[in-house]
């Protein structure tokens, strides 16, 4: 039989003050870029960010509207990504939350993350790997992510983690810094990296549309179309 291609379902996790809508609009171009080869599929995360909350890690600046987060590394619910610490809530919440989704929304082939959607997206890599049947997809793409800085979370970097995974990150990006993207990419098996001139975005210009083509290919190449 030959080989069929279909388009490929990812869900989406957007950053840090963030939220599915907001995400959904600032990933148009990627959308449209991947018109017919995939669909994004926004969540959004449960915890909402106080409005007190300073605007200095993985965030929009100009988002007003129902800014969320996946965990708080801080008591007083904030986030920094580059600080290393002992406190982490909120994390069990949105796991659960993601669950539903894959439940209710699935199936997923894959699944993409921005910022601290991405160091989640890897958080989900670990635990997929590790056996937890709530999380099935088969690959996975992070845009400017990073190692989270919570002890509690070293048990997800503890094993090389065998899922593919495209790990993207700007060289000029002052939120998440490139060598936080590199080292969060070391933890993965033959990781591929692609990096871009700008800043704290997804980039979707020509430069990269052949890489994201080229790796969801992989995917959506199959002897049977599953659904």
């Amino acid at each position: 039989m030959a080989d069929l291609k279909r388009s490929l379902r990812l869900m989406a996790l957007h950053g840090y003050r963030q939220n599915a809508q907001s995400f959904r609009e600032k990933t148009g171009a990627l959308r449209k870029l991947l018109k017919g080869r995939a669909e994004l599929v926004n969540v959004g995360a449960p915890l909402i960010v106080p409005d007190t909350d300073p605007v200095t890690s993985c965030g929009d600046p100009d988002l007003q509207d129902s800014p969320r987060g996946w965990w708080f590394s801080n008591p007083d619910k904030s986030f920094e990504a580059i600080e290393e610490t002992n406190y982490c809530s909120g994390l069990e919440e949105s796991l659960g939350t993601i669950a539903k989704a894959f439940s209710e929304l699935g199936p997923f082939d894959g699944v993409l993350g921005f910022s601290q959607g991405a160091a989640l997206v890897a958080i989900l890599c670990s635990l997929k790997q590790q056996g937890d049947t709530r999380f099935q997809f088969d690959f996975a793409l992070l845009f400017a992510g990073f190692k989270s800085r919570s002890n509690d979370h070293n048990q997800y970097y503890d094993q090389l983690i065998s899922v593919p995974s495209l790990h993207v990150y700007g060289e000029t990006d002052r939120v998440i810094p490139g060598n936080m993207s590199q080292e969060l990419a070391s933890h993965f098996e033959n990781p591929i990296t692609l990096t871009h001139s700008g800043g704290h975005y997804i980039p979707a210009c020509a430069p990269q549309k052949r890489m994201y083509w080229n790796f969801l290919e992989t995917f959506s190449t199959q002897k049977n179309v599953k659904y």
